[in-house]
């Protein structure tokens, strides 16, 4: 209760002052400027409730506070503005709202009658929204229309809520502050503890599944250690020359760099970065074996899907996964043998609470490592149809382990992100009749507003 006190008091002398100055400033009595899009974006920063004061008759402020509460408890990114109907938006209103806000997350406006949503495909897929949209559009009035989008985008967004939310704004007016003071006072550790709750349990479930990753990492750094010394390399060796000087010097410097790489991560994200030295260092020591023994240098490929372990790929094979679709796949030459005899391939197996199965079928957080060995191009088609390529594609394991196949260092929900953000993700304009339905227009939400 003295969270929820806290916040409301602390919005109602924040929220509203840039809008009634911006009224002040329109000019002669009579006279309506339309708020300005900054002002709407600074409100949002600060609260993820914002009512245009030519709306309230669309959305009561107690209603507006309790959605606002409803939303910051949940500690989810989704943002709610209500304009009057005559507000300009013109073809760039998402994008610049977005510009503006500069906060990763899921954005819903009704615009007097209407309502639409743009989201960061990093907390919500296109799709997802249109569906949210959809749904909401069949509600009725604006309390029930916004409560409903809410409530259904909460059980399935991605990211947590920012922590200006929590935090506060730093132009409270002097008589507000000391009111806010006052509660802070009583009540501020409790409110903070609220809000920072999920944040912290996502950080705890992060550093859990970093820790069970650094177990295979560890792994394959040992593993291309051990390479190294059984090529036993010397620069100064008869026959050696500036090429293999350089393969060599090149893999000694991949090692490195991944252990250091390892030693700084804090998030299973962070893992990506790593096995792609570990890859890049293999296809070096490649070169080197082939350069020492006269052999034609190797293609670039990836490394051999069943064991990144078993070095770069030399072709792409038909496999098909237990209950999966049939794919091609990168393999090895001993796979490839393997798979033409009619045998297994041999398989990398991590630890999983259901005993040793192949890194596919265990948790979300080999993502990343797989990530840094395949890519973001080829990683889909080979990951369709597994635990782990399911996971991938939803809007919950971007939000806790990156942005998409293979790109695990985007913004999660709620990071400011200021305009570093896809612009598809909020195209679209107000030109297709404003949500009805009608998705079919612009942007990769097709039309809406």
């Amino acid at each position: 209760m003295k969270a929820a006190l806290t916040r409301t008091v602390v919005r109602l002398l924040i929220v509203p002052m840039a809008a009634a100055l911006a009224a002040l400033l329109a000019g002669a009595p009579g006279a309506h400027a339309a708020t300005d899009l900054n002002t709407v974006a600074e409100a949002l920063r600060e609260s993820p409730v914002y009512v245009d004061p030519e709306a309230r008759d669309i959305l009561a402020e107690s209603d507006a506070e309790a959605l606002a509460d409803k939303i910051e408890d949940a500690d989810k990114p989704v943002f709610v503005a209500v304009l009057p109907a005559d507000y300009p938006t013109g073809d760039q209103f998402w994008r610049n709202l977005r510009t503006e806000t500069g906060i990763t997350g899921l954005y819903g406006v009704r615009l007097g009658d209407d309502f639409d949503a743009r989201a960061d495909s990093s907390v919500l897929s296109n799709q997802g929204v249109r569906n949210l949209v959809s749904t909401a559009q069949g509600a009725g009035d604006a309390k029930a229309q916004l409560n409903d989008f809410v409530d259904d985008a909460l059980r399935n967004i991605g990211g947590i809520g920012p922590s200006s939310w929590s935090e506060g704004g730093s132009d409270v007016p002097v008589g507000g502050l000391i009111t806010v003071g006052a509660l802070l006072a009583a009540g501020g550790a409790g409110a903070y503890a609220v809000v920072r709750r999920n944040r912290r349990r996502h950080e705890e479930e992060q550093r859990a599944a970093l820790e069970k990753l650094r177990v295979v990492v560890d792994e394959d750094i040992t593993a291309f250690g051990e390479e190294l010394d059984r090529l036993d390399f010397h620069p100064g060796e008869p026959g050696a020359d500036d090429a293999m000087r350089r393969d060599y010097e090149h893999a000694l410097d991949a090692y490195e760099q991944s252990k250091r790489l390892m030693e700084a991560a804090r998030k299973p994200e962070d893992v990506r970065a790593v096995t792609q030295a570990v890859e890049d260092g293999r296809f070096a020591l490649a070169s080197l074996a082939a350069r020492r023994e006269g052999r034609p240098l190797p293609q670039r490929r990836p490394p051999c899907f069943f064991d990144p372990r078993h070095g770069p790929s030399v072709a792409d094979a038909t496999w098909t996964p237990p209950g999966g679709a049939e794919r091609e796949v990168p393999v090895c030459e001993a796979d490839r043998t393997r798979l033409a005899e009619g045998r297994d391939p041999a398989v990398r197996e991590v630890d999983t609470d259901y005993g040793r199965r192949p890194y596919w079928e265990a948790g979300p957080a080999y993502g990343p490592w797989a990530g840094g060995y395949f890519g973001g191009g080829i990683l889909p088609g080979l990951l369709i149809g597994t635990m782990l390529g399911s996971m991938m594609a939803t809007p919950a394991y971007a939000a806790d382990y990156g942005s998409g196949y293979g790109d695990f260092g985007g913004y999660e929900g709620g990071d400011v992100s200021g305009a570093d953000f896809s612009s598809g993700d909020f195209g679209g304009d107000f030109g297709g009749g404003f949500g009805g339905g009608d998705f079919g227009g612009g942007g990769d939400f097709g039309g809406g507003f």
